[in-house]
């Protein structure tokens, strides 16, 4: 996949994105010394050659009642297909995220949940799943996430 070409303008405008999805046009225009018809085109142009591939809100888990985040590494029996895994884990409301990676562990998941009992259902549930042979979790205590 060839790298998109993309400026250090471009580069502002989707720092200002990142920081706030519902950013205008002419708030941006400002802060990078363009036309707001000239920040319209540019993050057109992002989205079109998906660089800008949408746009999300983020929300406080914790005010939902969903305030314990973790991370669980899945082995499984060598015969698992990578369709499997996305299918037994996937199937779990509480599950965030999936990562099949290379080498030992095997997937990579992102959980929320309540509270620790919560937590141990869900990985009860995946471990009854049939073709999981191990299972070790991480609790998550802080989160940091770069910015564009």
């Amino acid at each position: 996949m060839a790298e998109a070409d993309v400026d250090d303008t471009d580069r502002k405008l989707l720092q200002l994105l990142r920081e706030d999805g519902r950013r205008t046009f002419s708030e941006m225009a400002a802060d990078v010394g363009l036309s707001v018809a000239a920040v319209k085109r540019r993050v057109d142009r992002l989205r079109a050659i998906g660089v800008i591939t949408g746009f999300t809100v983020q929300i406080d888990h914790a005010k939902l009642g969903w305030g314990v985040e973790a991370f669980t590494e899945l082995r499984y029996a060598g015969s698992t297909s990578v369709q499997e895994i996305l299918r037994s884990t996937t199937a779990l409301n509480e599950v965030q995220a999936v990562h099949t990676i290379a080498g030992d562990p095997d997937a990579l998941i992102q959980v929320r949940v309540r509270d620790i009992a919560h937590l141990q259902q869900v990985i009860d549930t995946l471990r009854r799943g049939g073709n999981v042979t191990g299972t070790k979790t991480l609790m998550v205590l802080g989160s940091w996430t770069r910015d564009a």
